[in-house]
């Protein structure tokens, strides 16, 4: 079964596109599900929309959801359309965005933390002038962050757990194994999967989130993996699809897995 689980649109201010677009594209690209999960809004802002080209306005949100289901019927048959989110991770508002949430009938949702000490992870800019230390000091509160995120019991996908490496492909090689380590336990012992991400190619650093060494140790620890493409724009719908199940059983997995109504559903390999 082919499936992708994270796709944007034009309501984040940065995709390109309606949603159908994309679920088209999922049938072009021969996917038996598609999941449509794009930007949250801040739901902490006083401003419906305080950033308009990297999520979308808080009064978007219903309209957002009545679509996804109004698709989702419209495409039975030809294609499961699956309810989705990237949400993002700020633990001091976690209450609030739990709130949001509450009675819509998701299928899933992936929490990324995009922001370190308030700054964007893909800012190049953050790394200027740091010393060693400081940089270690970055990469592990980035990964208490993550580790945070799958303790929060909000989500069901932890998005591109390693995407800091993005725009700063030296992120990989800073020494903090114990705190991916530390992390990756937790997502397991907490039930939750994570995503491989291809978008990763799109960047400087050329690759998927997260890497090898990274999917190697999740294997150890028993963390379940997904798909998601993170396109923004309907032709990377799938992207890599088959190179990534291909890496995955390279790797020594048998299964990854999506989500139907918060239920994690098993697909071997």
């Amino acid at each position: 079964m082919k499936f992708d689980l994270h796709t944007h649109h034009f309501r984040c201010g940065h995709a390109d596109g309606n949603i159908e677009d994309y679920i088209l594209a999922g049938i072009d690209a021969g996917l038996q599900a598609i999941g449509i999960s794009d930007h949250s809004p801040y739901f902490y802002h006083k401003e419906d929309q305080p950033s308009p080209g990297i999520a979308m306005a808080r009064s978007e949100f219903a309209n957002y959801i009545s679509e996804v289901l109004r698709l989702k019927e419209k495409y039975e048959g030809k294609i499961e359309v699956l309810l989705g989110m990237e949400s993002d991770f700020y633990p001091q508002y976690v209450e609030i965005y739990r709130s949001a949430y509450k009675d819509v009938p998701f299928d899933y949702l992936i929490g990324s933390v995009h922001q370190v000490g308030s700054v964007s992870i893909f800012n190049r800019n953050r790394w200027k002038n740091l010393n060693e230390a400081q940089h270690i000091e970055e990469k592990r509160s980035y990964y208490g962050l993550i580790k945070q995120s799958a303790r929060s019991g909000m989500f069901d996908i932890l998005g591109h757990i390693d995407a800091m490496k993005g725009y700063y492909p030296a992120f990989s090689d800073i020494p903090a194994n114990d705190e991916i380590d530390d992390a990756l336990r937790t997502i397991a012992d907490n039930g939750v999967s994570i995503e491989i991400n291809t978008s990763g190619s799109t960047k400087d650093v050329g690759g998927w989130y997260p890497s090898d060494a990274i999917l190697e140790r999740a294997l150890h620890f028993g963390v379940q993996v997904t798909f998601g493409s993170d396109a923004h724009k309907p032709s990377r719908v799938g992207d890599e699809w088959e190179l990534v199940q291909k890496r995955l059983k390279e790797i020594g997995f048998s299964q990854w897995v999506f989500y139907r109504q918060r239920q994690q559903v098993i697909v071997p390999l």
